[in-house]
């Protein structure tokens, strides 16, 4: 018998590697989810590490528990899916492995970094902030240049899916003028943190929502007829503008004006598309119970600005922000990812028990956090309920990664 080389195991594992890296970045949504999940995770982490005092942590990772969720996470899970879809609502090529894996890596690095700076108390988040943003400018080019080429007729959605990521350009480079220690950096970080979260996310969210909840259901429910608001994206575009507004100048009782309105909108809008809630599979209606946050988040941002008027002292704690995020962005996030995980691994998109166990799982915790958002009006322990539920947010994204993130990272 004749021992190995160490030249010939050298080269082995490295065709074993190039062999993984080829699948696994075969398709833009397999980096770029997992990327996702896993800095969802460990962001989670920090912040439950922080409030338990579990960790001794620069003590920004509280103020930049919205940046992180908003520019780093869950735009990279969406990006993963723009990345796929772009080019097959335009009818262009594929984009090129090499062209987002690029993207992805300046993501990843600055991803690492920012989290790193929290964890050991360093300031090179100051650094990889900037660098996200340019990583962010050449997310918008891929996708600007897709739509320019294009000569389709149809190109209403990908151009608001750019509006939106426009308005998160500017929102970015606002939070980092916001880090430059002047008169007003509070009040422009308040700017970007709302533009950022309303004008850029959830603005991209919905815009992918109302294009492929419908179309999907057409797909899967014999006789459904899509049947949008033709001016819808208008709009919504200008009633997240005013919010945005009233939030960053206005007070608590002024968010009437433009949240009556988006509760009517999203009312009416979602009356109007007749969704089969329970008259289709369970892939399906899991993304139909995530349009239903949308109205009921603006519904508590109503009683909030009532009770603001009539002076009842009851705090409301960021209820409406995180009934959007966990309620719609999460849900959403895991009926899509679940869908596609499994669509483009060759297999049939479906919901096991598994799948429907975390389906349901994710609306309970939902409305946990919703709870503790309540909880320092009834005397609770405040700290010990956002660190419940910020435990059970990383405990669901881990068991349902034991199962997706594991597809994710063999490829296809």
């Amino acid at each position: 018998m004749f021992a190995t080389e160490p030249q010939d195991t050298a080269k082995i594992k490295e065709t074993a590697f190039q062999s993984w890296y080829k699948k696994f970045s075969s398709q833009p949504h397999q980096p770029f989810f997992a990327n996702g999940i896993i800095f969802f995770i460990l962001f989670m982490g920090l912040l439950l590490g922080s409030y338990s005092n579990v960790l001794t942590l620069n003590s920004a990772v509280l103020d930049f528990h919205a940046y992180t969720m908003v520019f780093v996470v869950f735009i990279q899970f969406f990006l993963g899916f723009l990345y796929v879809v772009f080019p097959r609502f335009l009818m262009q090529a594929e984009i090129e492995p090499a062209v987002y894996m690029k993207n992805f890596l300046f993501y990843f690095i600055c991803s690492i970094g920012i989290f790193l700076s929290f964890l050991f108390s360093l300031n090179i988040h100051f650094i990889f902030i900037p660098l996200l943003f340019v990583a962010q400018i050449l997310s918008f080019r891929i996708l600007y240049s897709i739509h320019k080429k294009s000569i389709t007729q149809d190109k209403n959605d990908t151009k608001w899916v750019l509006i939106f990521f426009s308005a998160g350009l500017v929102t970015h480079y606002l939070f980092i003028i916001s880090l430059i220690d002047f008169s007003y950096a509070y009040q422009v970080k308040q700017i970007a943190i709302n533009s950022g979260f309303y004008l850029f996310i959830f603005g991209i969210i919905f815009t992918i929502s109302q294009r492929m909840i419908p179309f999907f259901t057409s797909m899967k429910v014999q006789g459904y007829v899509i049947n949008k608001s033709k001016n819808l994206m208008e709009v919504l575009f200008v009633l997240l503008i005013l919010k945005v507004f009233i939030l960053s100048f206005g007070t608590v009782e002024l968010n009437l004006i433009a949240d009556v309105p988006l509760f009517i909108l999203f009312v009416r809008e979602l009356i109007k598309w007749k969704l089969p809630v329970f008259k289709t599979i369970a892939i399906m209606w899991i993304l139909f119970i995530s349009l239903y946050w949308i109205p009921f988040a603006f519904f508590i941002s109503i009683l909030e600005s009532l009770s603001a008027i009539f002076d009842t002292g009851i705090v409301f704690e960021k209820a409406v922000v995180h009934t959007i995020a966990v309620g719609y962005f999460i849900t959403v996030l895991i009926g899509f990812g679940t869908r596609v995980v499994l669509g483009h691994s060759g297999q049939t998109p479906h919901a096991d028990k598994f799948a429907i166990a975390i389906f349901i799982t994710v609306q309970f915790i939902a409305f946990f956090r919703i709870f503790t958002s309540f909880t320092p009006n009834m005397n609770l322990d405040y700290i010990f309920f956002i660190n419940l539920s910020s435990f059970l947010i990383m405990a669901g994204l881990i068991i349902w990664s034991s199962r997706y993130l594991t597809i994710l990272f063999k490829g296809k």
